[in-house]
């Protein structure tokens, strides 16, 4: 039996996922907090017991994301572009060959173009304070006293969405600030949040090799307003996985299973 392990350390919500003989035994996310490294240790003790496993029985353990280097367990660490790669690549696409990638993080956005081998062509991120963000969704729920869950849904009953037009998170949060205060609808609010957030990332995807089979991850890629909005702004339908917010920590785990067959381990 060979049990390989990824952990994606993300600024708001870590991953974990257990591989065992190449299929998934466990996952898990949980908010990061204030200690990246317990996080980390818990999310994977977690997707451990739902494979019925102990720490001892991993072989590999792969680190991911923004505070990958804090998991000091983890055997090797990645950075999060290759992982969600791999990922997504692995899980495939009933659409045909995965050729892009949208992935929605807490700080920041990701889009990856990948060749027909599933190997990076090219790639390209978001400012840093560019209001396209999964926190900058959790901020907005938290003003408008909605649920995140729930933003999704609710916006898909706008009937008049509202322009967004701050690129930056603090002016974005401000206008919306404004909007609530004129009295416009939740709905509307929030279809406008979700369309200026489709906007810039479909520009970025431009900006690299895109394909038509796309395939969107990260925690966001649950927000069925965000997505429809993706889909508007592109002019096709994009494929979610079933479980969107562990694909870079499987990536993570096919990486360290990879890193035991060239170690000469593994069962």
């Amino acid at each position: 039996m060979t049990v390989t392990a990824g952990v994606d350390m993300g600024s708001t919500a870590t991953k974990a996922l257990v591989l065992v003989d190449g299929r998934i035994a466990g996952s898990t996310a949980r908010i990061t907090g204030a200690d990246p490294e317990r996080a980390g240790e818990m999310a994977l003790k977690e997707s451990l017991d739902q494979a019925g496993l102990q720490l001892e029985d991993v072989e590999y353990i792969v680190a991911t994301g923004y505070g990958r280097r804090a998991l000091e367990l983890a055997d090797e660490s990645v950075n999060e572009i290759n992982a969600n790669a791999r990922g997504a690549a692995w899980l495939g696409s009933s659409e045909g060959t995965v050729r892009t990638i949208i992935d929605i993080g807490g700080q920041d956005s990701k889009v990856i173009a990948l060749d027909e081998d599933g190997v990076i062509a090219d790639f390209v991120m978001n400012d840093k304070c560019a209001a396209g963000t999964g926190k900058f969704l959790e901020v907005i729920a938290d003003l408008l006293e909605i649920p995140i869950e729930d933003l999704g849904d609710i916006s898909l009953r706008s009937t008049k969405p509202v322009n967004i037009n701050s690129t930056c998170v603090v002016f974005a949060q401000s206008e919306v600030v404004s909007l609530i205060a004129r009295k416009e609808a939740p709905a509307d609010i929030l279809a406008g949040i979700h369309r200026s957030i489709a906007s810039r990332v479909t520009t970025m995807a431009r900006r690299v090799s895109m394909d038509r089979v796309v395939v969107f991850d990260g925690g966001p890629a649950k927000n069925k307003g965000l997505l429809a909005a993706i889909e508007a702004e592109l002019g096709h339908p994009v494929v979610v996985p079933r479980h969107p917010q562990v694909v870079v920590a499987l990536g993570a785990a096919l990486i360290a299973a990879d890193m035991l067959t060239d170690d000469g381990g593994g069962a």
